[in-house]
């Protein structure tokens, strides 16, 4: 019996040092020296938040830059669901969703006769990434020209804007395809 007091009395202070005060320290000094990533890295338009630069979304529309396929559960890029599709590359399910996507990309993209960039028909491992690649982007470039009646060299421009460089030899340059996208709208917005 006189094991059990000193037992419970660690056990109460180590649940407050661990359970409470350490993460309420970890997440106010987080808070305090990365706010926008601490807070999700959340992407506003006029006080509208509007998704995330480390969640990728489902863009359709004709006049939007596609991100990477998502492999995320019954809806694209649920956030809920983050993982890959866990499908071989000799399953034939796997090569009959990347035919899918192909032809969906031609499609879109009719005045593209190049090879079609893996990236576009390839999910993330996570299913959630928000960047493509540079050849991805400017793959698509033509049909938002088209669309936007934006001249394609500002639409290169743009992208070659929005372009992240890695940090010296890791990585690949990628395209958030969300901040591109607002790009474009402040573009569109500024021919009017």
């Amino acid at each position: 019996m006189s094991y059990l007091r000193p037992a419970f009395v660690l056990l109460i202070l180590l649940t407050l040092a661990t359970g409470i005060i350490y993460p309420l320290a970890v997440t106010g000094l987080a808070q305090l020296v990365f706010p926008a990533q601490s807070q999700g890295s959340l992407v506003t338009d006029h006080n509208h938040i509007i998704g995330s630069s480390l969640i990728g979304q489902n863009f359709t529309r004709a006049d939007y830059f596609h991100g990477r396929p998502s492999a995320t559960a019954e809806t694209p890029y649920n956030a809920l669901a983050s993982g890959g599709s866990n499908l071989a590359g000799s399953n034939p399910l796997l090569k009959q969703r990347i035919q899918q996507d192909i032809l969906q990309i031609q499609q879109h993209n009719p005045a593209q006769s190049g090879l079609i960039p893996v990236d576009l028909v390839t999910a993330s491992g996570s299913g959630l990434d928000p960047q493509i690649s540079p050849e991805g982007a400017y793959y698509q470039a033509q049909r938002i020209a088209v669309t936007r009646q934006i001249p394609l060299d500002r639409v290169k421009q743009l992208i070659k804007l929005n372009t992240s460089e890695p940090l010296a030899v890791f990585g690949q340059p990628v395209v958030n395809v969300l901040q591109l996208n607002l790009a474009l709208d402040i573009e569109t917005q500024a021919r009017q």
